[in-house]
């Protein structure tokens, strides 16, 4: 059964506050079986700098996994990285190996080995440095597991949040407003929510200009794209609302009108979730075909390596992962 599988947690970038979280997270105890896709070396330092009790053991790959308390058990996914790696600062090394072990998870996710993935932030200037050219996690998930159909949502205790568009330009999120685009991101926004448990899922769809347009007064997008897409998506039988003004439906939807905000763009949508605290913010990527979760907050360089890292925010990913699999 899926639920007998370990969940496997990439490190993210050896020189950010990855290594930190996942060894605090792992010391304090976590709800069910994890492995690790990381650094062994790395995880060590990290371990002898918060005093942690662990073991660190290599395993050639997930299929040799033998989770056990006391023990962190790291897949050999990459060369060891240097014990010099200089905390908080970008290198193209830590970026290339913070990829890998993502690659290294979604492989064994999509061969069944692991029951999800959980990960650790990674810096996009080490990668970008490592000569891999992505904008993020979500892409790379995306890409390597051919899924199309795909999306961000952000969550809470208060909060849902599904983005139509993600790592796109400002200035370029008009162009991604499109009638598929905003039916698909309402279906996924749909199925999130099943499989969280909701069983009649009500999706508020936010405006994307100011007053949700104003009828027309502040831009049409609202009536000829946005608005289409909401009644094709009650004609398939889903419970979607909407247009609504983006400066008032978070709020509407922390009150409990909403189970989840269809939001147009990247900062229209996360910036009302990480205002409520990224401690126990949680990222999804929507629509795999493996569960990921992730950390609401990225590498931390400012902080790395000086042992005040918080794994709330790990932890929470991995709870939401469990659930998420739990059916």
């Amino acid at each position: 059964m899926k639920q007998a599988l370990p969940v496997g947690i990439t490190m993210g970038d050896a020189a950010g506050i990855g290594p930190e979280i996942v060894v605090q997270a792992l010391a304090q105890g976590l709800a069910a079986p994890a492995i690790v896709y990381g650094d062994a070396g790395a995880l060590r330092r990290a371990a002898d700098m918060l005093g942690a009790q662990l073991a660190i053991e290599e395993i050639p790959t997930a299929a040799q996994a033998n989770p056990r308390a006391g023990v962190i058990q790291v897949v050999a996914c990459h060369p060891a990285l240097p014990a010099t790696l200089a905390p908080g600062q970008v290198d193209a090394q830590a970026g290339r190996a913070a990829y890998d072990y993502v690659c290294a998870a979604i492989d064994d996710a999509m061969a069944g080995r692991i029951r999800a993935i959980v990960t650790a932030p990674l810096n996009k200037a080490s990668m970008h440095a490592g000569g891999i050219d992505y904008p993020g996690h979500t892409e790379i998930l995306a890409e390597r597991s051919g899924t199309r159909d795909f999306a961000m949502m952000l969550a809470n205790r208060e909060l849902r949040v599904l983005l139509v568009t993600i790592h796109v330009a400002l200035a370029d999120v008009f162009a991604g407003i499109t009638l598929e685009a905003e039916l698909r991101a309402i279906r996924l926004a749909h199925a999130a929510c099943l499989r969280m448990g909701i069983a009649r899922p009500r999706i508020a769809v936010a405006g994307l200009n100011p007053h949700a347009g104003e009828g027309g007064k502040f831009g049409r997008e609202e009536i000829q794209v946005i608005a289409p897409a909401i009644e094709a998506a009650r004609e398939e039988g889903m419970d979607a609302s909407g247009p609504w003004p983006g400066d008032t439906v978070f709020m509407r939807a922390r009150r409990g009108d909403f189970d989840i905000v269809v939001a147009q763009y990247h900062d229209q949508g996360l910036i009302p979730v990480k205002y409520l605290g990224v401690e126990e913010g949680v990222n999804v990527t929507v629509g795999l075909p493996f569960v990921r979760t992730s950390v609401d907050h990225g590498t931390a360089f400012d902080i790395a390596w000086q042992g005040i890292a918080d794994p709330t925010s790990l932890v929470a990913a991995f709870d939401m992962a469990l659930a998420m699999t739990a059916g």
